[in-house]
């Protein structure tokens, strides 16, 4: 006899912040002391709101929510104003109001300092539990927050930033990146839209065919090339450009709003822009340098976005086979069940803790105390760690669905969400084709030997663990293979590309995940052990079964 739950019967009452220990354990680690008491006094609360409220009002605006185009008001005039859910509203004040992007880079009002992108990426992994649809604006804000903040002159950054910073003492103006356009996609190069200079300012003329966050964002980074620039990339200047000037809509027209598979939360639309008044935005001739800065901010927040995800559907497959019983008994007496939820239990920790290792490093880029070397050592971590969670987010969803059956496919469960909100990830920011000429790239910039070294101090560092000589091993075989990659062909390189990229990745997660045992306790090593041996396909047939016998220890801190 089997009995069917619904989802009213499961225990939604949660908190996506309290049960986290790798989350826990890594901002003990590496937030300092006065910030490290703030983010543990705030998270849990981030945490309770996601769990419920923010994950209602998300549920709402998938279902029957989602923004809508009002084109011309009652006059017929243009407005092109894009309606959003009254919910909708209250999760942007909550969740900008944390300080996800203001504290980034204004005093946090108790401490008298500001925070950094680690804190802010621990919230936005606890809202992507909930709404990742929701977290894309916020990522746009954090990237037009950067290029103002680090790029702007005194008087386009005065006019900008602190609204774009708003926690609620000022209008907040969302940001947006527009980059994308018909003809161009990934090839931004191929991009047309015009800046043209009237009267002693700039206009914006053409349009932006994949806009998101259009018709919310107050102010809005965009691509143009100026009159007599060269063509290509380097051809493009960057802008900041108002929504709206004096009250009245700037220039700009949305023609339509993509009917998109996921993340409906986020206004994804058709930009015509005719007459824009645009403002310059650093050195006319770096745009395309300072839009791939942000580019890779962008990045780390879709592998934020996607570790949430993975957590979010482990969650829900854990607390499903808890409850649902098969054949007399919960699901979570089968070992196959066990071994299942065992091995995505090992990958998420490996992954959480690999993503906000780099966040670390990625702090100190950004203040300005890493090596050229480190920096490096960042593009590369980037480019590996955004094309494997992606890839994971939809995994996990997948497994999640079938962990639930038939009920895993009807859209009263969270699931079917999840899987059409992780399939983006793969997408947005970079393909893997395109993540893969990332590492292409910077081979030119000597990153094989960078890598080498950074492999070397991470072995330095795990002398005591159970894995050294295992992943000194592996490290052998893929750093000679990345000497011989570097050697070969154009046509070679772009074809081995994405499997180099996924033998770096392995080693660079295991190695991240056995310095993270070594330094923590029982669970961690446990952890680390379930997915070193899955990884690299260790288990023997017959094995002992680990996710098995381990299945309490490894689930007590998801």
């Amino acid at each position: 006899m089997t009995r069917v739950l619904t989802e009213e019967k499961l225990d939604t009452n949660r908190n996506f912040f309290d049960g986290n220990e790798t989350l826990k354990k890594l901002l003990k680690e590496k937030l300092e002391g006065p910030l490290y008491e703030f983010a543990s006094a705030e998270l849990p609360e981030l945490g309770r709101a996601a769990a419920n409220e923010i994950d209602e009002r998300a549920r709402h605006t998938d279902r029957e929510g989602a923004p809508r185009l009002e084109k011309y008001d009652r006059f017929g005039n243009d407005q092109s104003k894009v309606w959003v859910n009254e919910g909708y509203m209250e999760t942007v004040q909550h969740v900008y109001g944390s300080g996800i992007v203001g504290y980034v880079h204004e005093p946090i009002p108790p401490l008298g300092r500001k925070g950094n992108y680690l804190y802010s990426f621990a919230q936005g992994f606890l809202v992507s539990h909930a709404e990742a649809g929701f977290y894309c604006p916020v990522t746009l804000t954090m990237a037009t927050a950067y290029l103002l903040d680090h790029y702007a002159d005194d008087s386009v950054k005065s006019r900008f930033l602190p609204h774009v910073c708003s926690t609620g003492d000022l209008p907040l103006y969302e940001g947006a990146t527009f980059l994308t356009e018909r003809q161009g996609g990934s090839d931004v190069g191929a991009n047309v839209v015009r800046a043209v200079c009237e009267n002693g300012e700039y206009r914006l003329y053409g349009e932006k065919y994949f806009a998101s966050n259009a018709g919310m964002a107050g102010v809005v980074m965009v691509l143009a090339r100026m009159e007599g620039a060269p063509s290509g990339s380097k051809g493009l200047t960057l802008f900041a450009v108002p929504w709206r000037e004096a009250g009245e809509l700037n220039g700009v027209k949305i023609r339509r709003l993509k009917d998109k598979l996921g993340v409906r939360a986020v206004s994804s639309g058709e930009v015509e822009f005719d007459g824009a008044k645009a403002y310059i935005v650093g050195d006319p001739s770096r745009g395309i340098n300072y839009m791939l800065e942000a580019l890779n901010l962008s990045r780390i927040c879709n592998a934020v976005a996607s570790i949430g995800i993975m957590r979010r559907a482990l969650l829900e497959a854990k607390d499903y086979a808890k409850k649902r019983e098969a054949f007399g008994a919960p699901l979570t007496q089968y070992p196959m069940v066990k071994d299942s939820l065992g091995k995505l239990a090992a990958t998420l920790h490996a992954e959480t803790v690999s993503v906000f290792e780099l966040i670390a490093l990625y702090d100190k880029v950004t203040d300005g105390s890493a090596s050229r070397e480190e920096s490096l050592l960042v593009r590369l971590l980037i480019a590996l760690l955004k094309k494997e969670t992606a890839e994971n987010a939809i995994h996990f969803s997948h497994e999640a669905i079938e962990m639930h059956g038939g009920n895993g496919y009807i859209e009263d469960f969270v699931t079917p969400r999840l899987l059409r909100d992780a399939q983006v990830l793969t997408v947005w920011e970079g393909t893997a084709n395109i993540l893969a000429l990332e590492l292409i790239r910077l081979l030119k910039n000597g990153i094989d030997d960078i890598f080498e070294k950074w492999v070397e101090g991470q072995l330095e560092a795990i002398q005591d663990s159970s894995w050294h000589k295992e992943l000194e091993k592996q490290a052998g075989r893929i750093l000679g293979e990345l000497k011989q990659f570097k050697q070969m062909s154009q046509d070679l390189q772009t074809f081995e590309a994405k499997r180099t990229m996924k033998d770096m990745t392995r080693l660079t997660e295991s190695l991240m995940t056995a310095g993270f045992a070594v330094r923590h306790g029982e669970r961690e090593h446990m952890l680390c052990d379930v997915f070193c041996e899955e990884v690299w396909g260790l288990r023997e047939f017959g094995d002992e079964m680990k996710t098995v016998d381990g299945f309490g220890e490894l689930m007590s801190g998801v």
